[in-house]
């Protein structure tokens, strides 16, 4: 773990080495100061040597300049090196998040990844910052300090070592105690943040059904658990810094009782006496500063965890060694498929599902809700792979092929439509970033999209909110169908993709595509028989089988399913696909 997020200090491996040896230098001139103040105590106050004072006075002066100097330039590249680091860990885990696969996808929740991105990495940054500057400075202070103690006077030095054991213990036993806190902090970050995301992005749905309250109740929900759990952390850390500065004044008072008494017989001077106590300052402080790390670091684990699981996170759909690099045309084979959503899946979604469509073909795919004709599509261009059997693309494995020209040609426009934020041609250039105006004008009419974006004042210029907020749903279809004819595809896949627009409309986007696009194979997942009634074929999925295959005619007196929804919706029922029997 730890040697995977240190590859992401990539460029900033001279601020890391730099920034440690800042401090070091720091140590050292600190560690100077008390054996000169000694000096200045005893061989110019007590010796009344003015000449002496001024000199090593000065000699303090440079020390302390010099140790200024090192600290504002440690923390310098300190922060670099910080800042630097988490940048290269978001950098890396994002372009990890855009290779996964819808499988990898899954395994975590948007919140999840969300909170890994920002408040994970912000943990590991303020960690690394710390580890680079005080856990070079405290570990190093301690020891020369313990060192120069036992130098100067070894009985009185006994009392920090013993200090420092104790300390020891005491900060191992709370770090225990605490780790195991915030490895459960951190799941109700995810859940904190899955509230809000929720919340925020059905805001019309919240309030069109007055759920504000339930919803801030929610929150509150999530808000206090995360509050509790920090204050079951902080309940065991509180009683760290008493304990430090118990031990401080224990230190000092006994130094000082035993200093004196070595005073009196002689073996120990004055100015000694007084290095002794700055020395005890600074392990101890030394000390108090290590504990920070270990709290820090305590906190930063279960960030750590979380942050390599998503950069150790393979995709399960990766290119062949030697990847197919063109696609012939749009035929499109399903060979004895079977398919299930993760691994030891018990049941299968997909069940023995074998089906040609000719290049050019206008398959319609009708089903009921939970028949799986999503998951269907979702492996022409490889979405998921099959668990059993092949899908064919061209006359080619779909697997044999490099993921990219795959996808390239096979445009598919989803269940839920996504515009992102920007105008409308920009918006447009997601399916060709070359294309001209008069490309994009031209897919816009095939959309029948040309209308109402010519209503706009600005045209193809509009700017689109995030999530196309600010146009209907609708529209919002068709600007995602003229995105996907944009691409040029051989495969061109709706699923659902005109559910928002009325019958005429959808009926004239259809036979845009049969005379303006009629080499690109077409397959239209509907709920409305009227969507689907003039493709060549429609495909009647039922439990994720095929059920039945054939034109409209042929399926009304062949296929019972099929005629049942049809008479459902055009003989004055609820037209409802699920209604039951």
């Amino acid at each position: 773990m730890i040697a995977r997020l240190l590859k992401e200090v990539k460029e900033f491996k001279k601020d890391v080495c730099l920034t440690p040896a800042f401090m070091l230098l720091e140590v050292a001139m600190e560690m100077i100061i008390p054996l000169l103040m000694a000096s200045i105590i005893d061989d110019g106050v007590e010796a009344g040597d003015m000449g002496h004072i001024f000199k090593v006075g000065g000699l303090m002066v440079i020390a302390a300049g010099i140790g200024l100097y090192a600290g504002i330039e440690g923390g310098r590249y300190g922060a670099r090196a910080s800042t630097g680091f988490a940048r290269n860990l978001r950098q890396s885990m994002f372009e990890n998040i855009q290779s996964f696969s819808f499988a990898n996808i899954d395994r975590f929740s948007q919140s999840s990844l969300i909170t890994r991105l920002t408040t994970d990495v912000t943990n590991l940054q303020n960690s690394f910052q710390m580890i680079l500057r005080i856990g070079a400075r405290a570990p190093a202070s301690v020891i020369v300090a313990l060192c120069m103690s036992f130098y100067i006077s070894p009985e009185l030095a006994q009392i920090y070592l013993w200090a420092a054991l104790v300390l020891a213990v005491v900060i191992g036993f709370i770090t225990v105690r605490t780790k195991k806190v915030f490895e459960q902090v951190f799941k109700k970050y995810d859940e904190l943040n899955a509230s809000v995301q929720e919340n925020v992005s059905g805001i019309r749905v919240v309030k069109a059904f007055v759920r504000e309250e339930y919803e801030t109740a929610k929150f509150h929900m999530a808000s206090e658990n995360l509050c509790r759990m920090f204050i079951r952390a902080e309940r065991n850390l509180v009683g760290m810094m008493p304990i430090m500065q118990g031990m401080v004044y224990a230190c000092i008072l006994l130094i000082s009782w035993f200093g004196a008494k070595l005073i009196v017989a002689e073996t120990l001077t004055t100015g000694e006496l007084m290095s002794l106590l700055a020395y005890c300052m600074n392990i101890l402080f030394s000390l108090m500063m290590l504990s920070m790390i270990f709290v820090m670091i305590t906190m930063s684990v279960a960030s750590a965890e979380r942050v390599t699981e998503v950069l150790n996170e393979k995709s399960t759909i990766t290119n062949p060694k030697e990847p197919v690099m063109e696609v012939a045309d749009g035929a499109v084979d399903f060979i004895k498929v079977d398919f299930a959503y993760g691994e030891g899946a018990a049941e299968n979604v997909l069940s023995d599902i074998n089906l040609h469509i000719a290049s050019g073909e206008m398959i319609g795919i009708i089903g009921s809700t939970g028949s799986s004709k999503t998951s269907l599509v979702n492996l022409i261009p490889r979405l998921y792979d099959v668990k059993s059997g092949q899908v064919l693309v061209g006359g080619v494995n779909v697997k044999d092929y490099d993921i990219d020209t795959l996808r390239d040609e096979v445009a598919v426009v989803l269940q839920n439509n996504v515009l992102f934020s920007g105008t409308i041609l920009d918006n447009l250039r997601w399916g060709d970033p070359n294309a001209s105006d008069e490309d994009c004008a031209r897919a816009c009419r095939l959309a029948c999209a040309d209308e109402f974006i010519e209503g706009f004042p600005d045209g193809y210029d509009t700017y689109i909110e995030q999530g196309g907020t600010n146009v209907s749903g609708g529209q919002r279809q068709r600007l995602c169908i003229a995105r996907a004819l944009l691409k040029k595809p051989k495969v061109l896949i709706l699923d659902d993709s005109t559910s928002a627009v009325d019958t005429t409309t959808d009926a004239n986007i259809r036979k845009a595509f049969r005379e303006e696009i009629p080499g690109t194979t077409k397959i239209i997942i509907a709920q409305r028989v009227s969507s689907v009634q003039d493709a060549d074929r429609i495909v009647v999925l039922d439990d994720g089988r095929i059920n039945g295959i054939g034109t409209h005619q042929e399926l009304l007196q062949n296929n019972a399913i099929y005629r049942d929804v049809y008479e459902s919706q055009t003989g004055g029922s609820s037209g409802d696909f699920d209604e039951p029997e």
